[in-house]
């Protein structure tokens, strides 16, 4: 198993910054990629970025630009962390902001969909 813990939300003005953090711990070696999800009130859960274990990495349109992921094991290899830093932030990127984590357990050859609880972020006008 992994447990995700999601830090960094909070309120901001357009034009300011956050950065968001998620601590992955468990069974993290089984992690195949880590990314960043967000939801808004009234619409789908969509992806922001995401990143794999050879630091591939994918954006959203809407954010490209602006947020930066990365990744960092640490070297006893019991956490690993994935950042978001989310710069000239606009009021459309409000929304509640879920880490990602995906396991694939070969030895069973079961995937696990892993998520945090969620983290509020709310940029003003």
């Amino acid at each position: 198993q992994v447990q995700l813990v999601e830090s960094g939300g909070g309120l901001v003005q357009a034009g300011g910054s956050l950065r968001l953090s998620c601590v992955a711990s468990g069974s993290i070696l089984s992690i195949t990629h880590m990314g960043w999800y967000r939801q808004a009130p009234g619409k789908r859960r969509e992806l922001v970025a995401r990143i794999n274990s050879v630091g591939l990495i994918e954006y959203a349109d809407s954010v490209k630009g602006r947020f930066t992921i990365s990744r960092d094991i640490s070297r006893d290899n019991t956490k690993d962390t994935v950042y978001l830093q989310m710069n000239s932030l606009k009021p459309e990127d409000t929304a509640v902001y879920y880490c990602n984590a995906p396991t694939y357990y070969s030895d069973y050859d079961v995937w696990t969909d892993n998520w945090g609880r969620g983290t509020q972020v709310t940029v003003s006008s």
